[in-house]
């Protein structure tokens, strides 16, 4: 029976669902140049739809590679409850992918700093236990399952919530981890896609699994999300347009900017 259902979900992949999802995954690997011969490439699976479909898209494009590269498979259990546990395992099994899960106690160390609104320090802390995770299996590069939404959504909120112009890029080198890079394959593929794959296999996954309080109550990416959905009700195509506007940057009409720590303005050229 899981034999079949994975099937069925990798065939979705290249073929019903291939313009809006393997296209797309292919398209962002190349535009972004992610992918070099002899990477060692570690996915980071959070027991969430997004990160289960990167696993799959991986597991997909060892089929038919590009270059030649390696893949590891990577999780952090910051303190799931024995639920959310059972439904990430799961869906692992159900879909042929591997899991290599390594236990912290995020959860408990954010209820003692007792912040109101945790997900930013949750996210920090998270990130680094899967940047070590990956540096300790001698990987050169770590995979996460951002999306097309969650680039428009956190340039929304940085100009809303922070008042800069700052997007998600599609990879980065780490600051603290020597040797490592983050990359972000599903950059270009919209989250009404990964709903729609997962609906159609009848996957069922986990959110991001907190158990705290605060982050139940109150989140700023969701606000972002309604938000950004009333937009493209009055401005269709919106939500491309937030996307581009990180791409077509004019610094001639820029006021200021910074680069690499050092601040500019527009009075630099000033005559």
């Amino acid at each position: 029976m899981n034999k079949k259902i994975h099937s069925t979900f990798e065939r979705d992949i290249i073929k019903k669902f291939r313009p809006g999802i393997w296209s797309k995954f292919i398209k962002g690997l190349n535009k972004y140049d992610m992918i070099q011969e002899g990477d060692k490439i570690a996915i980071a699976m959070s027991g969430g739809k997004d990160s289960l479909l990167l696993a799959k898209l991986f597991q997909e494009l060892k089929r038919h590679p590009l270059v030649n590269f390696e893949i590891e498979f990577i999780s952090m259990d910051p303190g799931f409850s024995e639920e959310n546990l059972e439904i990430h395992f799961g869906n692992a099994k159900k879909l042929g992918v591997p899991l290599n899960i390594t236990r912290s106690n995020i959860f408990r160390i954010l209820e003692k700093m007792d912040k109101p609104s945790p997900c930013y320090m949750c996210a920090r802390l998270r990130r680094g236990a899967l940047y070590q995770m990956a540096q300790d299996k001698g990987c050169n590069k770590l995979a996460l399952g951002h999306h097309f939404d969650d680039v428009i959504e956190t340039t929304m909120m940085n100009m809303l919530y922070a008042g800069t112009f700052k997007t998600m890029l599609p990879k980065i080198k780490s600051k603290n981890y020597e040797g490592l890079e983050l990359i972000r394959p599903m950059y270009l593929i919209k989250e009404k896609d990964i709903v729609k794959i997962m609906s159609n296999n009848d996957v069922v996954t986990m959110d991001c699994g907190c158990e705290l309080e605060a982050c139940r109550v109150s989140s700023k990416r969701r606000e972002m999300k309604l938000l950004i959905k009333e937009l493209k009700k009055t401005f269709s195509g919106s939500d491309q347009n937030i996307f581009h506007a990180a791409e077509n940057v004019n610094l001639d009409s820029i006021a200021r900017w910074t680069k690499e720590g050092k601040e500019y303005s527009f009075y630099d050229d000033w005559e």
